[in-house]
């Protein structure tokens, strides 16, 4: 019969040499470590091209416009300055926008299931996100526009090869860098991963109800007060969709830590001994809905630092 031996050594966590090589495993400020898959090359050119496609239809509808206002009052330089600034405009901040109202996400990624992250696991920068997108008119619209610019004179041939070398080196930079960046990717910090939706979006967040008088969520389980629900921001709201997301060897015990984190944060007086993912769910859910009902009056608390809020709002940060 075989025996067991009691000094043998816990079954250690699988190496990182043994991941998968699109795996990253960072550990965020507030402690908590966390798993992404780097997104595919291919997935990333995919949504540049639906957002560079979007771009074009925007531009479109704005000369549409110039030629209706053309018609109506007639043509003038003022309409070609204000159409030429619009043009600038919807060039240069169509993708720093978005990514600063979808918390690293576009259009073209949020269609596949995309956003940027910051490498060292922290609140994703407005300035990181101004940075990585500035670097893309070096990367791609300076080039393109030289190159839609049409020959000048006979040294033309020459420009346009040098052109086309400079956006090669740019457009291959991903396939010579293990974590798959661009030059805005290196210069801001940032990766661009794999954010799959799952039922955390959708069915758990619908769970909760957005009633912005009430003091309380309506689940008796765990009911959570106003003051607790606002050590919250979105982005740690995020951390907490990124954990529950997880899924192997060390989920249960992530799961543990970070239910231990929040209890001791927001001032938790339930009961102790609660399934974590329960827990971590219902708490998702009414933080999800309570930051809803904020958006709803104009309120938006980006992290944990912005404390903008209703008078008595906790004022401690949560750390998930």
């Amino acid at each position: 019969m075989a025996t067991t031996n009691p000094t043998a050594a816990p079954p250690q966590p699988k190496p990182a040499a043994a991941r998968p090589r699109s795996e990253r495993r960072i550990v965020t400020p507030e402690g908590v470590p966390l798993t992404f898959q780097l997104a595919e090359r291919g997935e990333r050119a995919a949504a540049v091209l639906i957002d560079l496609v979007i771009m074009l239809l925007a531009l479109g509808l704005v000369v549409l416009g110039v030629v209706v206002l053309s018609w109506q009052i007639g043509f003038s330089e003022f309409i070609i300055g204000v159409t030429l600034l619009v043009f600038f405009l919807i060039r240069t901040f169509y993708f720093i926008y978005f990514e600063l109202r979808w918390q690293g996400a576009t259009p073209g990624k949020r269609a596949l299931g995309l956003r940027v992250i910051d490498r060292a696991g922290g609140y994703l920068r407005p300035d990181a996100i101004f940075s990585r997108n500035i670097l893309r008119e070096v990367e791609l619209f300076l080039p393109m526009t030289l190159l839609l610019a049409g020959p000048e004179d006979g040294s033309s041939g020459w420009i346009n090869l040098l052109t086309l070398g400079w956006l090669s080196v740019f457009a291959l930079l991903p396939f010579f860098n293990k974590d798959r960046l661009r030059a805005g990717d290196i210069v801001a910090g940032t990766w661009v991963v794999s954010a799959p939706k799952t039922f955390l979006l959708s069915d758990v967040a619908a769970g909760a109800k957005t009633r912005q008088e009430s003091t309380q969520t309506t689940d008796p389980e765990f009911p959570f007060s106003r003051s607790q629900l606002e050590v919250y921001g979105i982005y740690e709201l995020q951390t907490l969709e990124d954990v529950l997301r997880q899924k192997g060897p060390q989920t249960q015990e992530t799961l543990l830590e970070v239910t231990k984190r929040v209890q001791s944060k927001i001032g938790w007086t339930g009961e102790d001994r609660v399934d974590p993912r329960r827990f971590l769910e219902a708490f998702y859910a009414a933080q999800r809905a309570h930051l809803e009902s904020r958006l709803l009056f104009g309120e938006r608390r980006e992290n944990k630092h912005d404390l903008k809020g209703p008078p008595g709002a906790a004022d401690g940060p949560t750390k998930p």
